[in-house]
């Protein structure tokens, strides 16, 4: 128990740094500095080094929004209010992620990659499969994938490139969104998905 303590406290410290001056200029001394314990523990918990120790804070911000995405839309059965809480949490946390907003300000180069062309499909396939079962009691099993997918689309467009109209991170906006287009967008077109009532 006490390794996973001192495993989270050194990804949180990481996320710390990296929001104060960027990933480029963050060492594993500055790391262990802020996480208060020795660089060689920094190693031992994170054998190859710094890039591991990126991918398990990764890793460890994404489970973190996964349990408060569960937490969020839990209890929740209206598929529109299901869609806007998991919208708008979704929202806050990736505009709220002082690392995340570092990094896209100060060192695009490090973040677009990993969400362009065929990386994008791996995120996209990832935040459908974690979400499709939140969907699937209204959309039905076979659906819930890509009616997922398009709705981590719809977060990932309106998040990386801002709109005047819509605020992701706002209920109101996004209700209207939710009411206007993406219910809509379900219940129309080829490939017509029948929301489950």
């Amino acid at each position: 128990m006490a390794a996973i303590d001192l495993s989270a406290r050194v990804t949180d410290a990481l996320l710390r740094c990296v929001a104060r001056w960027g990933l480029a200029k963050t060492t594993l001394d500055d790391v262990a500095r802020e996480a208060r314990c020795s660089r060689a523990t920094v190693y031992r918990l994170f054998p190859g080094g710094k890039d591991a120790l990126v991918a398990a804070a990764l890793q460890s911000e994404c489970r973190r929004l996964g349990e408060r995405l569960a937490a969020a839309v839990e209890g929740l059965d209206e598929l529109d209010d299901v869609l806007v809480a998991g919208i708008v949490h979704v929202a806050r946390f990736l505009s709220g992620h002082e690392a995340l907003r570092f990094l896209l300000a100060h060192e695009p180069e490090v973040v677009l990659p990993r969400v362009s062309f065929a990386r994008m499909r791996k995120v996209l396939a990832d935040a459908s499969e974690f979400a499709a079962p939140f969907l699937a009691p209204f959309v039905g099993q076979g659906e819930a994938p890509r009616v997922a997918e398009w709705v981590a689309r719809i977060i990932f467009s309106y998040t990386m490139c801002p709109s005047a109209r819509v605020d992701v991170c706002d209920e109101e906006s996004v209700r209207e969104l939710v009411r206007d287009f993406v219910l809509p967008g379900l219940s129309s077109g080829k490939g017509e998905i029948h929301v489950v009532h």
